[in-house]
């Protein structure tokens, strides 16, 4: 457990982990952000990158490979699709600036960071010492996937699948 922030900035691994939250929640906050579709697409794999980065430093590097494979690759392609196969207006009007509607987020945003930090700083973490270095995680995760969890794994596919093929129909829709 961290000491104090002399400890927390000292560490590189924590300097990591700190770039690579500040870019996933900043790219979750471009992503809300923005009002142009492509642009959001393009922070959201930022997000999706930086939560596989996350998963690096936690030593769960297969979970990062998929994060990188699933996410960032194939659901940022198949938004691009979506967005390619669909009719966007431009120019739309927006609606009436507010500017203390940003300063109320970035104040909020703020104070939940001081108040997350804090309780982290705070708590103690049990270790569970369930974690062998040693062994295959990748293996175990597979086994787990094929053999405990494969009807769930089914469905999913089943259920990508589906909605693909309904954003294909609601895109053929609106050529008509």
């Amino acid at each position: 457990m961290f000491s104090g922030l002399g400890d927390f900035l000292s560490s590189g691994t924590s300097w990591a982990f700190f770039i690579f939250a500040l870019l996933a929640i900043g790219g979750a906050i471009f992503m809300i952000s923005f009002t142009k579709v492509v642009h959001m697409v393009v922070a959201v794999a930022l997000t999706f990158i930086s939560l596989a980065g996350l998963y690096v430093i936690l030593e769960a590097e297969f979970v990062a490979f998929v994060q990188v494979l699933i996410y960032a690759g194939a659901i940022s392609i198949l938004m691009i699709f979506g967005i390619m196969m669909t009719k966007h207006r431009q120019g739309e009007d927006e609606g009436p600036k507010r500017p203390w509607h940003e300063g109320l987020a970035i104040l909020g945003a703020v104070g939940l960071f001081g108040v997350l930090f804090y309780a982290i700083q705070k708590s103690t973490f049990v270790s569970s010492g369930t974690l062998d270095a040693g062994k295959d995680n990748t293996l175990e995760i597979g086994k787990l996937l094929y053999n405990v969890h494969v009807i769930p794994f089914e469905i999913m596919s089943v259920l990508l699948t589906v909605a693909f093929i309904g954003a294909i129909v609601v895109a053929k829709r609106e050529e008509d």
